[in-house]
């Protein structure tokens, strides 16, 4: 029984750090900690009513990402990362994640379009329920079947690894309700071009795609335009 109450409390704790680092990296891409920051860990946790060994942990997943940094004995600062910076890694993305779907309009399998066409269906619910947070998973889903869907390991490595470090720039933008129904219309003419193994739409899309976002991430956070 004991060890019972300690792997639960193992697993509460590790999904409080999941939530308290979701919590600062949102902060951070909504512009209300910017670059250079200090994350004071006493003050975040009587900011997110938590102790402070979640916001410690929750610090360091930020710094593996690459959203903070850790200096020692000093503590950590939120990383200076410029909106042109912010630019060129969605630009990257963009370019990326166009091949992936372009590949996948040729190799997908069938249950992977299937899933595809489910996933769409249920971003459309979260649309009707304004769910922004549940629009934000689906949304991570589909990329991810696409992704998968070039079957190309080396390219999905990166695209992956890229996703992570703006992950949190791409979510903010589902924060304007109007910015889902456009990015479901965005994703309607990919879906339909990955059904129809139109690989030229299929790049020119989901690119176009990706642009949108950025666009749409700068208009909810000001701070991050780099105009």
């Amino acid at each position: 029984m004991n060890l019972q109450l300690a792997v639960t409390s193992t697993r509460s704790r590790g999904g409080l750090a999941e939530e308290v680092c979701r919590k600062i990296a949102d902060d951070i891409a909504m512009g209300i900690f910017l670059p250079g920051h200090r994350l004071d860990e006493t003050l975040l946790a009587s900011k997110f009513q938590v102790s402070r060994t979640p916001v410690r942990e929750a610090l360091k997943q930020l710094a593996i990402t690459g959203l903070v940094v850790y200096r020692p004995n000093r503590g950590s600062v939120v990383a200076e990362i410029t909106p042109e910076q912010l630019d060129q890694m969605f630009e990257v993305i963009g370019e990326l994640e166009a091949t992936c779907a372009r590949h996948a309009a040729i190799r997908m399998t069938e249950h992977e379009r299937q899933r595809l066409s489910q996933l769409h269906a249920q971003s459309r619910t979260a649309i009707q329920n304004q769910d922004a947070q549940g629009y934000d998973a689906i949304n991570r889903d589909l990329h991810t079947v696409i992704i998968h869907g070039c079957h190309n390991p080396v390219l999905i490595d990166i695209v992956l690894g890229l996703r992570h470090k703006i992950s949190n720039f791409r979510r903010t933008q589902f924060r304007n309700l109007e910015r889902m129904s456009a990015s479901y219309e965005e994703h309607a003419v990919i879906v339909e071009a990955l059904m129809a193994r139109d690989v030229v739409t299929c790049y020119r899309e989901m690119r176009g795609h990706l642009l949108s976002a950025r666009s749409a991430a700068a208009f909810v956070s000001p701070s991050w335009s780099a105009s």
